[in-house]
């Protein structure tokens, strides 16, 4: 997968805590094993309506919001199930970024491992960077991993923390198997000076 380094694009809004894995991709579309194609079904039962009809009422569905490659959520987000689909959608619909107060554990490492930055901020950075309470989408958002922060376009800068292991991954575009294949060398040494002992 592609490194990231930077990324910069608008930020839609999802005013939600505790999004679990069944809400973010719905349980009836896990159907493939490949990562393409899952998009459509993201937020599937907010962003329908029973005719199979958009649901104007959603904020993923407003005019302004299409074309968003940063998620704006709140806490506890990607909770429930352990299905890597929910990065997957997320991936697929477009979102490179996803910036809340706080995710589950497996689905922050799920994200990770499919090239997606997540990003912990407190509310208060996160009221920030919205500045109006109703805003629905922020634009102009700048996500600087290599410095590990976010900055909006006021030019305000609010810093994040990230574990030092993930970051190398993401920076490089490398999944576990990369990490494993990046020590070959010395694995092969290893394995060689075993053999003769």
């Amino acid at each position: 997968m592609p490194g990231f380094k930077s990324h910069s694009g608008s930020a839609a809004v999802l005013d939600r805590n505790h999004v679990d894995t069944d809400q973010i991709i719905p349980k009836q579309f896990l159907k493939k094993i490949d990562k393409a194609g899952y998009g459509e079904f993201l937020f599937y039962d907010w962003r329908y309506l029973s005719d199979g009809g958009e649901n104007p009422a959603f904020d993923l569905n407003k005019k302004e919001a299409k074309g968003a490659s940063i998620l704006v959520a709140g806490k506890n987000f990607g909770c429930g199930s352990s299905r890597e689909h929910a990065p997957w959608a997320l991936k697929d619909y477009g979102f490179q970024v996803i910036i809340a107060e706080s995710f589950a554990d497996i689905f922050f490492n799920n994200c990770v491992k499919n090239g997606i930055l997540p990003i912990r901020l407190s509310v208060n950075d996160i009221q920030q960077l919205r500045k109006d309470p109703s805003e629905k989408v922020i634009q102009n958002l700048t996500v600087n991993l290599e410095e590990q922060y976010v900055a909006n376009q006021n030019g305000e800068v609010f810093r994040f923390d990230f574990d030092p292991y993930w970051k190398k991954m993401l920076l490089n575009g490398w999944d576990e198997i990369s990490v494993t294949l990046h020590q070959e060398a010395k694995i092969k040494k290893y394995e060689d000076e075993r053999i003769v002992n």
